[in-house]
């Protein structure tokens, strides 16, 4: 047996032999890759061919059978032909050596694993698919229990090209003709350097990790543990292996992945395509609703009123009242009488409709509840009569435009721009602090034209309340006539005005927007929630209440994968959104896996991590960190410039490692700190705070911690976070 350590020449003869039998292995899996893409082409050619016809007039039923293959041929060929083009690279990364500890060479069974499974002409594997029970072994052999494995190999390719091996030994000796190569895959893999976005981890998932990526699909799944226990990236593995197990249930139905910031959502979407998996829907929490998309977070004391539960009941005036400005009296003459009902009657109609009918799917009902008050007003004549005269009254129609129009969610929110509004619907629910805060987030997204995280699940309640708009209606269902305010709007003022020109008294009230911001929050249309047969939530301690209402919509029958951390937590009530997690889970099986090993952080970085958190957070769960480099964290004090001693500290850290820093900072240094975004040709990148959850990098500069623990929701957890965000490398500058 020949053992490669540090200090040896890498390129040893056994070393080298090992990479040649690969590589030769390798070489056979592409070349057969190459004929099953042709055959691909090949059927997806012959899929076109069939069931063209040149007739224009009536099909008959054998044509469109053959339309109906043909299009099937072509769809499965180019399926299976854009999985091919998309397994090339790292195609083949594992072996299993399988037989008795004291087996020979030729009782061995040699077992290739890729991210695809490939055969030979004879149907024979060259590949097995990592998802495949075949492959089990591969992640859960262990020395103690080694499930017939001898060597476990680890194949680190560029392409197509064998660059390196890497071996674990599942038995005390090693059989004579077996190399053994390397110290072992998974610290090869820890001291690799990071990049812009998450590399899979499919070639050194270990045993626990396994066993949560293969648990049962039905229920919630919940994968806990620390900072840099590989949460994540099991999830998402997770996710790959559902859709091979179960592809029929979970392609059909579809996988949402929910992640906490769009920097997140960039950081891993290469990891589901580089594990063949393309049925996933992979959203921010700002991007859940379709149609919207939102970026800016609100103030900690805003996004604690806009994600608490309470603000249902705010909400629910908002979506029960008559529009505003909408008219408080119907007059009408109805078949030779005056009908007048006056705003109590309105009211009591309205509730009424109400209570079994969203409103925008609610207007035919309402339009024939007010005939029947009007009806009961007069008591004349024959009320068959009466009611048909009703329905064709072309009073009827103007006001039922102006009090029953259709109703964009997002424009019933902008409303709460005002802020004696905002007092008036929020009685009993805010204070007056809350509403004016309330207010002024409305006012800022009216003023930049972007919608803030928070307000999206608003949005997404108001839309369940409200129901979505009918297509026939769009067109006349806004608050606002752009067209008749832009005089307004060029000074920075925009009337707010409902009802114009459809027989009703109009409200104005002035809020500062300019017309294009305005635009931009109402571009695009809202759709109702969609189902999923799986919803996957990462970093779930950071969903507010009303955030957890919004993913459960979109989960009311699906299974669950839920990752997670109280101590990173940056909502600050966690039993309230622990009520709203468990009411999305209502009577669902559960299971869950803890994740106990820091493979991320060197273990001198977390030790400072540690101790920062446990004075605060006592029962924070601390994972084992199982690397150590020998350089501690540098941790100072500032005396002179912050930002200049920020960019010194950026330079001696692009030195020191290959990969990728990170410039960690408060809101109160962004703008001074930003022209640090891009340096080191193109290796450093400047991020908030909150924005750092679910990333790494290799080196990290944490700018004021003090100052991101005061800004942030979270207070010290979200410094938590931060701290631990660094896989060799750390600076923390305090300021005086």
């Amino acid at each position: 047996m020949t053992t490669h350590h540090p200090g040896q020449p890498e390129a040893s003869a056994d070393v080298e032999r090992e990479v040649a039998v690969e590589q030769a292995h390798v070489d056979r899996v592409y070349a057969e890759l190459e004929k099953a893409a042709l055959r691909a082409r090949d059927v997806e050619a012959d899929g076109l061919a069939r069931g063209r016809t040149d007739r224009t007039g009536d099909v008959r039923d054998e044509e469109l059978t053959g339309l109906f293959e043909r299009d099937a041929l072509v769809f499965a060929a180019a399926r299976r032909r854009a999985m091919i083009d998309t397994q090339y690279e790292g195609l083949v990364f594992g072996r299993l050596d399988l037989g008795a500890e004291d087996s020979t060479a030729a009782e061995r069974e040699v077992r290739h694993i890729g991210r695809l499974g490939v055969r030979d002409d004879d149907y024979e594997p060259l590949v097995v698919d990592w998802r495949a029970p075949a492959a089990a072994a591969f992640y859960r052999a262990t020395p103690v229990d080694p499930m017939g494995v001898v060597r476990r190999r680890v194949l680190r390719c560029r392409g197509a090209r064998v660059v390196g091996v890497e071996d674990d030994l599942m038995v005390p000796e090693a059989p004579e003709d077996i190399v053994v190569v390397g110290d072992g895959a998974l610290m090869a893999a820890l001291t690799r350097s990071r990049g812009r976005q998450m590399r899979d981890i499919v070639a050194t998932i270990q045993r626990h990790q396994d066993e949560a990526i293969r648990a049962p699909s039905r229920g919630v799944t919940e994968i806990t543990g620390g900072p840099g226990t590989g949460k994540t990236v099991v999830a998402l593995h997770r996710a790959a292996y559902l859709l091979y197990a179960e592809r029929r249930r979970f392609e059909h139905g579809g996988i949402l992945v929910i992640g906490p910031s769009s920097a997140y959502t960039a950081y891993i979407e290469r990891v589901l395509p580089s594990l063949g998996e393309e049925s996933v829907a992979l959203r921010a929490l700002g991007d859940v609703v379709d149609g919207m998309t939102a970026v800016r977070p609100d103030t900690p004391e805003v996004a604690a009123v806009k994600g608490s539960l309470r603000i249902r009941r705010l909400l629910s005036r908002l979506a029960s009242r008559a529009p505003v400005g909408a008219p408080t009296t119907l007059r009408a003459f109805v078949a030779g009488h005056a009908v007048r009902l006056d705003e109590g009657a309105l009211r009591r109609v309205r509730a009424e409709v109400l209570r079994g009918h969203q409103h925008n799917l609610g207007a035919d009902a309402a339009r024939a509840a007010l005939g029947e008050a009007a009806w009961r007003s007069v008591r004349q004549g024959e009320r068959s009569d009466f009611l048909d005269a009703f329905d064709a009254s072309r009073d009827v129609d103007e006001f039922m435009a102006a009090w029953w129009r259709q109703l964009d969610p997002r424009e019933l929110l902008l409303t709460l721009a005002d802020t004696e509004h905002a007092y008036a619907v929020s009685r009993g629910v805010l204070d007056q602090e809350e509403a004016a805060a309330l207010a002024a987030s409305v006012r800022e997204s009216l003023a930049t034209g972007e919608w803030s995280v928070s307000d999206v699940p608003l949005v997404d309640d108001l839309l369940a309340r409200l129901g979505a708009v009918q297509e026939a209606e769009r067109e006349d269902s806004g608050f606002y006539d752009i067209e008749e305010l832009d005089d307004l709007a060029s000074y920075g003022v925009q009337d707010v005005r409902a009802g114009l020109g459809r027989g009703g008294p109009v409200e104005t009230r002035a809020v500062v927007t300019p017309a294009d911001a305005h635009e931009r929050l109402l571009a695009g249309r809202i759709e109702r929630a969609a189902a999923y047969a799986h919803v996957l939530v990462d970093e779930a301690q950071d969903l507010s209440p009303m955030q957890w209402r919004m993913v459960a919509r979109r989960g009311r029958t699906a299974s669950w994968t839920v990752v997670g951390d109280a101590a990173q937590a940056s909502w600050a009530d966690l039993p309230e959104a622990t009520r709203a997690r468990e009411e999305a889970f209502a009577g669902l099986e559960r299971r869950g896996f803890h994740m106990d090993t820091n493979y991320r952080n060197a273990r001198e970085i977390f030790d400072h991590a540690r101790d920062v958190i446990l004075p605060l957070v006592p029962d924070a769960d601390i994972p084992e960190a199982v690397r150590e480099t020998g350089v501690e964290p540098v941790d100072r004090v500032v005396t002179g410039g912050l930002v200049e001693a920020a960019a010194d500290a950026v330079d001696s850290l692009l030195e020191q490692v290959d990969g990728s820093v990170a410039v960690v900072t408060p809101r109160r240094w962004a703008e001074r700190l930003a022209a640090l975004d891009g340096a080191g040709d193109g290796r450093v990148q400047v991020i908030d705070p909150l924005s750092t959850k679910g990333l790494e990098w290799d080196a990290t500069v944490v700018v004021d911690p003090d100052a991101i623990t005061e800004e942030s929701p979270g207070g010290v957890r979200v410094l938590y976070v931060v701290l631990t965000r660094a896989a060799h490398r750390m600076h923390v500058l305090r300021p005086v």
